[in-house]
């Protein structure tokens, strides 16, 4: 009961302590913008420059934005914070390598009146806002597309799953949405957490499943994203499975896209990135200069530390090869010069991507 009223104090007088600056500076403001990692290409290509452009456009090309990225390393997400609390940043958005280990981060920032929204990851400690895809949903889009691919195969068939890291709390829900939706129905015959969501891990995972299954005994792969989902496919390649059995993935990455038109993967969670980004953006300067979320944010989640966070959940499309050129393609993520490269023109060009 102390902490908790610590907790709702501290969060009181950091409020209070960020909103007299906030007023003074009005679109003067500086917003530090911290991302977990590089491995996904989403982050350096489509996150945080639109990100940027969104303060600009908010703040009348006033405001500041200094950018680090933790390259996986939660050790150095936290050094990150304390620099950016040390330079005095008026607000922060955090992608956090680690939910558990920024906590600590996360509330230094608030102690020293510097209010958080949690970007894509429900970090943990006194958040301000949040806003990220429906994540339990994304398992739901995955595990369905996998038994919809498997057909007659998915009864008395074995499957592998190859969930994100332990570290990230999407992972948990994607995982959670996608036994939801393949248990009863599908055996798991093995199943990994796969360490910083690296490919080469999962690489490593899948030799381990093909040699305790047997190459012919794999009917699927849960893959939970699409980086994993590529060192899946070279695992599967290396051993001779052919033809390969349905991968899923997410993040509508360009090389997993390629795959979805080659035929090596099934699909893709696509999850348009620029109303999310909108969101941090319009969350992140509407508290460094002490305005009301009630606008922004049209729901309220709990983490583990923190309850009735402001929330906006941005809604995913599972991409396969017949709707790319209605989303990444329309929603100008990649061109079609961009995806049907000399390699993938014949495959492209029986899909009618010209």
């Amino acid at each position: 009961m102390a902490v908790s009223l610590a907790a709702c104090g501290s969060a009181k007088e950091s409020g209070d302590s960020a909103k007299e600056p906030a007023e003074k500076k009005g679109n003067d403001i500086t917003v530090g913008l911290l991302l977990p990692e590089n491995q996904t290409a989403r982050y350096e290509k489509f996150d945080k420059p639109l990100i940027e452009a969104e303060i600009n456009s908010l703040t009348q090309g006033k405001a500041k934005v200094v950018y680090a990225n933790a390259k996986q390393d939660a050790s150095l997400q936290t050094q990150q914070v304390d620099t950016m609390i040390t330079n005095k940043v008026d607000v922060l958005i955090v992608d956090a390598v680690d939910s558990k280990a920024i906590a600590g981060g996360v509330k230094k920032a608030k102690d020293a009146g510097i209010p958080v929204v949690a970007y894509d990851r429900l970090a943990e400690g006194p958040i301000d806002a949040y806003t990220s895809f429906d994540n339990e949903e994304v398992g739901h889009v995955q595990g369905k597309a996998l038994l919809e691919a498997l057909g007659d195969k998915a009864e008395g068939g074995r499957i592998v799953m190859m969930n994100g890291a332990i570290t990230d709390p999407n992972a948990a829900l994607f995982k959670k949405g996608a036994h939801a939706e393949l248990d009863g129905k599908v055996t798991v015959g093995k199943e990994y957490d796969t360490k910083e969501w690296k490919p080469e891990n999962a690489n490593a995972n899948m030799e381990a499943a093909i040699s305790a299954l047997g190459k012919d005994k794999i009917v699927g792969v849960y893959s939970a994203n699409d980086g994993m989902a590529g060192g899946i496919i070279t695992a599967l390649k290396a051993a001779g499975v052919s033809p390969l059995p349905p991968v899923t993935g997410q993040d509508a990455e360009l090389a997993g896209v390629q795959r979805i038109v080659a035929g090596e993967q099934f699909m893709s969670v696509y999850k348009p990135y620029e109303p999310e980004a909108e969101a941090a953006a319009k969350m992140a300067v509407a508290l460094a200069q002490g305005r009301s979320l009630a606008a922004l944010a049209d729901s309220k989640v709990d983490s583990a530390t923190t309850k009735g966070i402001p929330t906006y959940l941005v809604p995913v499309v599972s991409l396969t090869k017949e709707n790319i050129k209605d989303t990444v393609v329309k929603d100008g993520v990649y061109t079609i010069q961009e995806i049907c490269t000399p390699k993938f023109k014949a495959a492209c060009d029986e899909l009618g991507l010209k």
